[in-house]
């Protein structure tokens, strides 16, 4: 086998199948047209030859990477002027690679690195665009009058080190170099008249200066540290952007979106990674967004883009990983084939980023990325389908939702993902109470849940322990909510959804500072995040009786997005208990439109909060329901009139009284004199509210002790007596 060293160009026609399928023996025509009149003559013209036709593509071969590149500069002047006025759906554009490296011949074909590199940056070129390797740059930088742009680094697949690639920008410069040809009926006209040559020519070495110049050329666009919005991560942190559908087929989106959530899902659970949420990544979709935008919003470093066309059963996948600090493309892919292979190719395009990043895949990261998954295309399209309105968060997307897991399940009965899925739909609509929309009872959606996480738990992923969680969270089993939250995080640090389920087991239990922590990171992985993420911080706030914070979170929430309606409650308890009660009740009556004060007041009595508190936080539980009974109050009830109706009015009223300063907690200090002095009423219920009142109003209230504790001695009301002093005195209960 001879070898030597050779100039390798690989061309390939962009969007070959929807050209194919819209019009297949006009494309065919066509190609066979730019081969006579285009490729075979300036292949002749530059000293190389046309090794094989690869389909839409071609391998070239070159004696001089200066012909390779005239000849690449030459073809695409020439397609450009082509596809002058025509539609988008009639141009035909190429990508161009070239490399000069060894390679080895055999019966007139050509192998090797040489013409693998060379098949690896021709997926990097934009179509009409060239791009070169380092080793072809450097012969040409000095030889042709080019504009070379820098595209730094890039891992391509089975090549063992980074390539150096660069692009070569088509401006006048590159024009002035092309030697004219005639493709499709188009004439070139040569230049009979000398002075008009010189004109000509005068013309070219000035326009050749201003294109040098490029005063409309953009530039090279980076993230400034300085304008990210959230501090970089520690580890290499990345975003995938929705994927592009560029099928004929707009039923395919759903396909593009699957894939990209799929590479989300399976990146999210490498340790070393820094991973943006899918709901995040997919507020860019449909959007023209530069690279830095995404990086500064999203807080990343690297951003993976790429698009997908499908036609019948074949794919094609073109992947870009950028790193938006210096704009360099860090790795790129393309799969072009089956579409029932292409889910093992996804597993190889998540290993190889990994890779480009420096990173190791451990054997426990590599397992758990395959689990729980479907190989059945409609299955995986069902369940993307849910996912979509499952983070939508309404009543109505979350019945959607369960019917499209379903769905998938039915396609596939092995589908863990979405056996796991479906258990947390049936979960909400218990924590919501949209088990109408689900066409289920509590009763019967909590047993529907319970059934399907036992089904999940058969191909467990990281998933079914989030689902896990929840269940038991909402089933009062806080201990093994938390184990399950634990374990979620410890399958996939990037799930949001398991950093939340782990933040929300510790506010429940207890430990609203360690919760607020984990939520925090949720929120960090997913900055678009839904409802229910400010749900589980502003509670975090309201256990920590830090109310201002707390409002400011469910009002910031509900500004975003007004029809998170739901968050309505506790933000009228927030705001009730940090003593706006005007803004309190007008937040309820934004919750319940047209209710009068009767029926918002048995609205809020029957309130289901979505999460359970354990049975220790009952200081938490009763700040809630009293902040709640605070905002249902008519206008004009506050600790004023019922500190007069306390003092002054019928014994009936007295009591109401008492009874209504105890929701104000702590609010009510001033209250705590007159209190004092009723506690030693004779009237046994209105003593015994008098105290309970007391302890509610906590440390602010120790001018009630000595009351209190000769009370305690003489044993009168000793049950509620003692525990208004545990309370007074900040002991445990």
């Amino acid at each position: 086998m001879e070898r030597h060293l050779s100039a390798v160009l690989v061309a390939d026609v962009v969007g070959y199948s929807r050209l194919m399928g819209a019009d297949e023996a006009g494309t065919l025509a066509e190609l066979d047209r730019h081969n006579a009149a285009l490729f075979n003559p300036k292949a002749v013209e530059h000293n190389g030859r046309i090794v094989k036709l690869m389909g839409d593509g071609k391998l070239m071969e070159f004696a001089s990477v200066v012909d390779a590149v005239s000849f690449a500069v030459d073809v695409q002047a020439a397609m450009a002027r082509a596809n002058e006025g025509l539609p988008e759906e009639r141009r035909i554009d190429y990508r161009i690679g070239i490399n000069l490296g060894d390679i080895m011949h055999q019966d007139g074909d050509i192998f090797g690195d040489g013409v693998n590199v060379a098949a690896r940056i021709e997926a990097l070129a934009e179509p009409g665009g060239i791009c070169l390797s380092r080793s072809t740059c450097d012969q040409v930088r000095d030889k042709l009058d080019l504009t070379l742009s820098d595209l730094g680094d890039v891992r391509v697949k089975n090549i063992a080190r980074p390539v150096r690639v660069f692009k070569v920008v088509m401006d006048g410069k590159a024009l002035a170099l092309a030697t004219p040809v005639a493709i499709a009926g188009q004439t070139a006209r040569p230049v009979r008249n000398p002075l008009y040559a010189a004109g000509l020519a005068a013309v070219l070495v000035l326009a050749g200066g201003f294109y040098w110049w490029q005063p409309w050329a953009p530039k090279i666009e980076i993230a400034a540290t300085e304008n990210v919005v959230l501090p970089l991560p520690d580890k290499p942190s990345i975003a995938v952007l929705p994927f592009s559908n560029v099928s004929d087929d707009a039923s395919q989106e759903y396909f593009a979106d699957g894939m990209t959530d799929d590479l989300i899902t399976s990146l999210s659970k490498v340790s070393g990674l820094f991973v943006i949420a899918r709901n995040s990544s997919f507020t860019f979709k449909d959007k023209p967004t530069l690279i830095p935008e995404v990086a500064e919003k999203l807080g990343v470093r690297y951003v993976l883009e790429g698009s997908v066309r499908r036609s019948g059963k074949t794919v094609r996948v073109n992947a870009l990983l950028i790193d938006a600090t210096t704009g360099g493309h860090v790795w790129a892919e393309r799969y072009d084939g089956d579409v029932t292979d292409y889910f093992t190719v996804q597993d190889t395009f998540v290993e190889e980023i990994v890779d480009a990043l420096s990173l190791k895949l451990s054997k426990s990261e590599r397992e758990e990325i395959s689990k729980g998954q479907s190989t059945n295309l409609l299955a995986r399209e069902a369940f993307q389908k849910g996912w979509q309105e499952y983070q939508r968060y309404t009543a109505g997307s979350n019945a959607e939702a369960a019917r499209q897991f379903l769905t998938a399940t039915e396609l596939d009965p092995d589908y863990g993902r979405a056996y796991s899925a479906l258990s947390m739909a049936y979960v909400r609509g218990c924590q919501w109470r949209w088990n109408a929309e689900l066409g289920k009872t509590t009763d019967e959606a909590f047993n529907e849940a319970t059934k399907y996480l036992a089904i999940a738990e058969r191909n467990s992923s990281a998933i079914t322990k989030v689902a896990a969680a929840q269940l038991r969270l909402y089933n009062n089993q806080h201990d093994r909510s938390f184990v399950e939250a634990a374990r979620a995080i410890a399958l996939d640090p990037n799930d949001p959804e398991a950093q939340l389920a782990m933040g929300v087991a510790m506010i429940t239990t207890g430990r609203a500072k360690a919760g607020l922590e984990f939520v925090e990171t949720a929120v960090r992985l997913s900055p678009s995040h839904p409802t229910h993420f400010a749900l589980a911080e502003a509670l975090g706030h309201f256990a920590l009786n830090d109310m201002k914070q707390a409002v400011a979170v469910l009002k910031s929430t509900l500004k975003r997005n007004p029809d998170a309606i739901d968050l309505a409650p506790l933000l009228a308890a927030s705001q009730a208990n940090a003593g706006d009660l005007e803004a309190a009740r007008a937040t309820l009556k934004r919750w319940k439109p047209g209710a009068d004060n009767n029926e918002i007041g048995q609205l809020t009595r029957s309130y289901h909060f979505p999460y359970k508190l354990a049975r220790t936080e009952t200081r938490v539980s009763e700040r809630l329901r009293g902040g709640l009974a605070m905002a249902s109050l008519p206008a004009g009830v506050n600790v004023g009139s019922l500190m007069r109706k306390l003092q002054q009015g019928d014994i009936e009223s007295r009591i109401n009284a008492a009874r209504t300063l105890a929701l104000f907690g702590e609010l009510a200090v001033e209250a705590v004199p007159a209190l004092i002095e009723t506690v030693q009423s004779e009237h046994t219920i209105l003593s015994k509210n008098a105290i309970d009142t007391l302890g509610r109003i906590g440390p602010r209230a120790k001018a009630a002790l000595p009351v209190l504790e000769e009370m305690n001695r003489k044993k009168i009301s000793v049950f509620a007596v003692r525990r208004a002093i545990r309370e007074i005195r900040g002991e445990p209960g």
